[in-house]
């Protein structure tokens, strides 16, 4: 190959827009191809479009090297699943499989090769808007949830058309970002980034996960995209990646305005050799790198490799075997948004709902009283329920919450609807009108929250308490009716206090998908029981963000008594108002005694935890069993709790299970800065319970020896078995 061509391969060009596709696929942009100046294309779609922009490559370049096409394909393709953090919240891994699965089933018939998901930064600052792509606040949780969509997406083979190749991102801290504004920098220790930020990837890496994706932002000074020692010091030499790396979307010339670079071709110097493959859009290698090159052969050998690694892919694929295999129309016809897909996203959806609180159990309204009044714009916003990815989904294939609740009303039951106003701003004559209809209403369902332009990608919100619209329709319908049902549609944790106080039953439902009306009437009339557990604290204000359970002790711990100087605030708890892995159900459960299988283990032995659990009450139901591990004396000051198993399982009324978890000392080892881990010896404690603010019967393990490892311990899997 010319350099001229190994060039073209590291570009990536848009061939449109997230909402044009495909319009920047000119008679021009055919002729860069046919001159093999692009080696793939995003914001592209359609099966024969793309086969025809394919058949250009193959046959009519010099090279006929094929292309790769792109997409985010986040949560749903055409059949739009629950946003990230929702499917995060079932605490069921499968879920997540299975819908990455589709996913990927209804891309890859529409002529894409790879999607830009999972997202796996961990978010512990609610104010940032992304935090709505991801698993939520712990490095455990997001691993294991990390794991489970590389297998769905990229399936056993990446050579089946079904299959797609998914992207680790974003490489680094992203999530990180000071003050929680997107793109902003990330100031953290060597040991917060290897045992907070970096096991989710690492646990992608280890699934076979195919690409990664740099940051925007920099860790420490440093931007991502061009750091050689975290891209290939860490992902390619310590763990062995050999797939493919791309910037985000312009990202390399992004590193001129982070001052590390004077030019443009500084900037591809400095990413090429970082370790970057592919350049997202910003045109740096296309037209800057050459002339470098001319100038610096060394740097041959980085662009050999960097092409190296997109052929692989590209071979992976099957792409110069078979070069339109996912150019089949009658098959994009026959694959999207069909009714076993719809299926699907209406039973995960339901998995993913969080009831927060239920103290009368006012749910499920299976036999009400009288007629159901449905309060509240976002009842009837379709577009939102699709979340800020929404690939090809479109606002008509939604069913809203308030189609749902409506055709799902037990019989002789009338559902009404007042829209009660703005989401930003408050509109006193809707929201009169809605307390005069709550006022007489038989029953009142309350639908507040966040609308989807407010999470997601430049979306970070400097409060995390309701938009003022509706907190003025929430406090007043609240103070009429304190026994309505509070439906939380939202992207992100949110700080409700004065809601949490008054309501007296409210279920998170994040932003759904094409199915959320269903879902929610599922599980509003009693079809189905909410059991998905929260996978980050809701603060009970923005003031206490970032906030994580897991936080590290305190010298002084917390005291309420204002004369003792002590870790708290002086004006609200430093509890948050719900915490990490709460969620109710309608069924009651009782946890027996944990029971260890040995009480002393070396360093590299396995050993297991057997917790009973019953349930107490006279309705099947699912509860989410969580283990939390403590090190209660280090050469470091280790976190309050860490979650290092947890297992969603359905227990039949009056029945019990046995859940046991197997697990190592390697999960409780500390990072070195030479990059190594050690195992300590010495006493560690572990809790098991529903939540992470509610575990009991401590068991104690002590590690005999002290070992090194190179695994991250958050990234290890811990096996749970029921019987």
């Amino acid at each position: 190959m010319s350099v001229d061509q190994k060039l073209g391969q590291l570009v990536q060009a848009a061939g449109g827009r997230s909402k044009s596709l495909n319009s920047r696929l000119t008679d021009a942009e055919l002729d860069r191809v046919r001159a093999g100046k692009v080696g793939s294309y995003l914001h592209v779609a359609g099966a024969e479009a793309l086969g025809e922009l394919q058949r250009v490559a193959v046959e009519e370049s010099e090279h006929g090297i094929p292309l790769l096409f792109a997409m985010d394909v986040v949560h749903g393709y055409r059949t739009i699943f629950p946003v990230p953090i929702a499917i995060a919240s079932s605490f069921d891994p499968s879920a997540w499989e299975e819908a990455a699965r589709i996913s990927a089933d209804e891309a890859t018939s529409a002529g894409l090769h790879w999607t830009f998901a999972p997202m796996v930064d961990i978010a512990r600052d609610a104010r940032w808007g992304r935090i709505v792509e991801g698993a939520g606040s712990d490095p455990y949780l997001s691993s294991v949830m990390a794991a489970a969509q590389v297998r769905g997406y990229q399936g056993a083979s990446l050579g089946e058309p079904h299959t797609m190749l998914a992207t680790a991102k974003h490489l680094g801290a992203y999530g990180a970002a000071t003050g929680g504004r997107d793109y902003g920098s990330a100031d953290l220790s060597e040991r917060t980034l290897h045992e907070v930020y970096l096991p989710s990837f690492y646990a992608a890496e280890e699934a076979g996960v195919g690409s990664f994706m740099t940051a925007f932002n920099d860790i420490g000074g440093q931007p991502v995209t061009g750091t050689e020692a975290l891209v290939d010091g860490i992902l390619r030499d310590q763990w062995d990646f050999d797939g493919l790396v791309v910037s985000d979307w312009n990202a390399i010339a992004e590193l001129l305005n982070h001052g590390v670079a004077e030019t443009r071709g500084e900037a591809a110097v400095l990413a090429l050799q970082a370790g970057v493959d592919m350049d997202m859009t910003s045109g740096v290698f296309e037209t800057d790198l050459k002339a470098i090159l001319d100038g610096n052969p060394a740097l041959t050998a980085d662009l050999d490799r960097a092409v190296g690694h997109i052929l692989s892919v590209k071979e992976r694929l099957g792409l110069f075997d078979q070069p339109f295999a996912y150019h089949d129309a009658g098959r994009e016809e026959a694959s999207l948004l069909t009714e076993e897909n719809r299926a699907a996203a209406r039973d995960i959806a339901a998995r993913s709902m969080v009831l927060l609180k239920n103290e009368s159990q006012t749910l499920p309204l299976s036999d009400p009283a009288g007629d159901i009044l449905v309060i509240g714009t976002l009842a009837d916003d379709h577009l939102t329920q699709l979340g800020s990815w929404r690939a090809r989904g479109e606002a008509g294939d939604v069913i809203s919450i308030l189609d749902g609740l409506t055709d799902a009303a037990p019989d002789g039951v009338t559902v009404s609807y007042e829209p009660g106003g703005n989401i930003q701003t408050a509109d006193e004559d809707a929201v009169d009108a809605a307390v005069q209809a709550a006022e007489t209403a038989g029953n009142v369902i309350l639908v507040i929250g966040e609308d989807y332009d407010l999470s997601g990608e430049a979306r970070s919100r400097s409060s995390v308490e309701l938009p003022a619209g509706q907190k003025a329709l929430a406090d007043a319908v609240l103070a009429a009716r304190p026994d309505a049902v509070v439906l939380l549609v939202t992207g992100r944790a949110m700080a409700i206090p004065d809601i949490a106080e008054t309501a007296d039953t409210i279920l998170l439902t994040w932003m759904l998908g094409v199915e959320a009306g269903p879902a929610v009437a599922d599980v509003v009339y009693g079809a189905r029981a909410p059991a998905g557990r929260l996978p980050v604290d809701f603060p009970r204000a923005t003031g206490q963000l970032p906030l994580t359970y897991s936080e590290t002790p305190s010298g002084r711990p917390a005291n309420p008594d204002l004369s003792v100087d002590s870790n708290r605030y002086m004006d609200l708890p430093i509890t948050p108002q719900f915490a990490f892995g709460h969620g109710l159900t309608y069924s009651t459960f009782s946890y027996g005694q944990p029971q260890l299988s040995k009480s002393a283990v070396g360093p590299q032995e396995a050993f297991s935890i057997s917790v009973d659990i019953t349930n107490t009450s006279d309705r099947d139901g699912e509860d989410v069993v969580q283990l939390y591990m403590r090190d209660p004396v280090s050469r470091t000051s280790r976190p309050k709790k860490e979650l290092r198993g947890f297992k969603r399982v359905a227990i039949p009324a009056g029945q019990s299970v046995t859940v046991t978890f197997t697990l190592s000392p390697a999960q409780s080892a500390t990072y070195d800065d030479d990059g190594s881990w050690l195992i300590e010896a010495g006493r560690l404690d572990f809790m098991i319970g529903p939540s992470s603010d509610s575990t009991s019967g401590q068991v104690t393990v002590e590690v005999t020896e002290a070992a090194e490892t190179r695994v991250p311990a958050a990234a290890i899997e811990t096996e749970v078995s029921v019987q």
